[in-house]
């Protein structure tokens, strides 16, 4: 499903989403994540910031027992009359194609340059796809 331009622009003009996966047995676990978008779908890669482990951490043992994830992006402020999110639910799933690791990487090196610095790479470091299955889009009522 594409997203609307709303909810494109919303999404693209935002940093950082939070990612909720969960394990086999259910068990929630949210970590904030840098994304971008491509060819419809969201993508973020485990990339050289500390970490125990790349290929072990726990979003990504949860997305091979459960791909079914979701991704929010929201706007906080103490105007609540400025509040917003965007809640997506979709289907991970770690990119095994090169060719679609390299453009998705593309887009994420033009969003963080931080990455640039970074030696990543389709043998060594994750992507993971974000198909987006349904979303929601909430706004504040404004005065």
């Amino acid at each position: 499903m594409a997203l609307t331009p709303d909810e494109a622009r919303f999404a693209d003009r935002h940093r950082i989403a939070h990612l909720a996966t969960a394990d086999a047995e259910g068990a929630p676990h949210v970590v904030p994540v840098c994304y971008a978008r491509a060819a419809g779908c969201f993508y973020f890669v485990v990339d050289d910031k500390p970490k125990r482990t790349r290929t072990g951490l726990k979003r990504l043992r949860n997305l091979a027992a459960n791909p079914r994830v979701a991704l929010v992006i929201d706007d906080y402020d103490e105007d609540w009359t400025r509040l917003a999110y965007l809640l997506v639910h979709g289907a991970a799933a770690v990119v095994d194609d090169r060719a679609e690791y390299v453009a998705a990487l593309a887009a994420l090196c033009a969003r963080y340059p931080q990455y640039g610095a970074m030696a990543l790479g389709f043998a060594t470091h994750p992507m993971v796809r974000i198909t987006p299955l349904r979303t929601h889009f909430w706004r504040a009522a404004t005065a």
